[in-house]
């Protein structure tokens, strides 16, 4: 080779050199590159480290890694309130921000991802749902995130939480999420607040402009709260319904709150939204799936002296679901790992794609409005014909529209016959004549069926006429329906 090359022309020799001196110019260029690169990363390893470190020293004990069971589920909140509060935010590389977002850059676009750094979400409630919520987020690019939740980490929540681990146990979620976040997006503001929203505190907690209000909340006095704020404040919420005792990732839906029809718990918050004068307008994340017969623990095993806000006391003190005696599970019902955290990513999806203008309708719901249009008249004229015939009026009747589709579709299992699971012209009418009618005194039967049992007396014995078996079939309905109702 050296012989060819001596035998070169002159030209050609230069050539020759110029390319070995540009490859050799390239190499020491990209290996300067790479060097500074690599340190820019350890300056910020080194930052990060110095503020989780100066968090951990500032939380004191609560973050021992020997915390008990007793200490995790006996935390006071003056252990919340000597954590810091700060909406602060790390040194960072911009650089390196474009590099972790590249990929939903190359989706969204770089004007999607900016309106993303540049918006403000609100998370209320960081347990299994919040925290799925308000990690993918901020992974997602939003560039403030104001999380809001008054209680701590236990082991019982443990493996539901997207981002804490035994160290965390016993101090406050917002504050054990702030410093994960810290080593995930350090970017990214995070105002941890180790509070409880409620009517009066509502203004305070979303103060700010926000962009979103992402309602992770399963106390229903404070979820009320916070979505009748965001109406009348017009500030865009979406909110997550139940995830107890269900497990099928296909039925996970986001629909208006007015359009959820298989969710014991969207039905009551649906319902007291009415009265509060909202109807419609607010986003939510439900599952459809039947929930499963759950069966709860005697109430005197249950620990009624948790602090979560994930249920209801008066649920609990009446016989919450508990999966081991003396230990509360913090829910009315039994909550498996995974639906919490699709809920959460679902909120997030939805949050992330509107926020940076990308078109997202989601799929309608199996929703047979005309049905029970027909249904609930029908019901009506057969209540208004009963009440004449007793020398009274009837103007309306307790049950409405949507509460006659929740009867087909969730108690009779998609509109069977409760005698002979047939689905062909059915019909909705009382079930026992002499009691009020309700949710869980509403059959429903196929045309000539509702016929013949309008025609009975009202004092008929059910179980001569239709037999022990299918009485028992129609009236377990019945049992089913009330102890997942007083379980929410």
């Amino acid at each position: 080779m050296s012989t060819a090359f001596s035998n070169a022309s002159q030209s050609t020799k230069l050539v020759v050199v110029a390319a070995a001196a540009s490859v050799a110019t390239a190499a020491i260029l990209l290996g300067y590159q790479g060097s500074q690169r690599k340190q820019r990363t350890r300056n910020l390893k080194d930052e990060l480290t110095r503020s989780i470190a100066a968090d951990i020293k500032a939380q004191g004990a609560a973050n021992s890694q020997s915390v008990s069971l007793s200490q995790a589920t006996a935390a006071t909140p003056s252990q919340a309130a000597r954590a810091p509060q700060a909406d602060e935010k790390a040194e960072f590389d911009e650089e390196l921000v474009q590099e972790q977002l590249a990929r939903n850059i190359a989706f969204l676009g770089e004007e999607g991802v900016q309106k993303l750094r540049n918006s403000f979400v609100v998370v209320v409630g960081a347990g299994g749902i919040g925290s799925w919520a308000a990690s993918m987020l901020i992974k997602s690019g939003v560039g403030k995130i104001r999380i809001i939740d008054f209680d701590h980490v236990s082991l019982v929540g443990l493996n539901q939480h997207a981002t804490v681990t035994r160290n965390d146990v016993g101090t406050p979620k917002a504050i054990a999420m702030k410093k994960a976040f810290r080593t995930i997006a350090p970017w990214v503001h995070v105002d941890a607040r180790v509070e409880r929203l409620q009517g009066d505190s509502a203004a305070s907690l979303l103060s700010g402009n926000p962009d979103y209000v992402v309602d992770c909340i399963g106390d229903l006095s404070s979820k009320l709260d916070l979505l009748k704020y965001c109406y009348d404040n017009k500030i865009p919420v979406m909110s997550s319904m139940g995830a107890g005792a269900k497990a099928d990732p296909s039925r996970v839906q986001i629909s208006d709150i007015s359009e959820t029809f298989e969710d014991p718990l969207a039905r009551a918050v649906r319902r007291r939204l009415k009265k509060l004068g909202v109807d419609t307008g607010i986003d939510v994340v439900f599952s459809s799936e039947k929930p499963y017969q759950a069966k709860p623990q005697p109430a005197d095993s249950v620990n009624n002296n948790s602090t979560s806000q994930y249920h209801s006391h008066d649920d609990e003190k009446s016989g919450g679901y508990s999966p081991l005696p003396n230990f509360s599970s913090g829910s009315a019902l039994p909550v498996f790992g995974p639906l919490p955290a699709m809920f959460g990513m679902s909120m997030a999806t939805f949050i992330t794609c509107k926020i940076a203008g990308w078109a997202m309708d989601p799929l309608p719901n199996k929703n047979r409005t005309e049905l029970y249009q027909r249904l609930h008249r029908d019901l009506k004229i057969q209540e208004e014909e009963r009440a004449a015939s007793q020398g009274k009026t009837v103007t309306d009747i307790p049950l409405d529209r949507r509460d006659v589709g929740y009867i087909v579709e969730e108690i009779f299992r998609g509109g069977k016959s409760g005698l002979s699971q047939s689905m062909d012209r059915i019909a909705v009418c009382r079930w026992k004549r002499e009691e009020p009618l309700s949710v869980i005194n509403a059959v429903v039967l196929t045309q000539r069926e509702m016929e013949r049992h309008m025609a009975l007396p009202a004092d008929a014995d059910l179980e001569k006429i239709y037999g022990k078996e299918a009485v028992a079939f129609v009236e377990g309905l019945f049992r089913e329906e009330e102890q997942i109702c007083r379980l929410r």
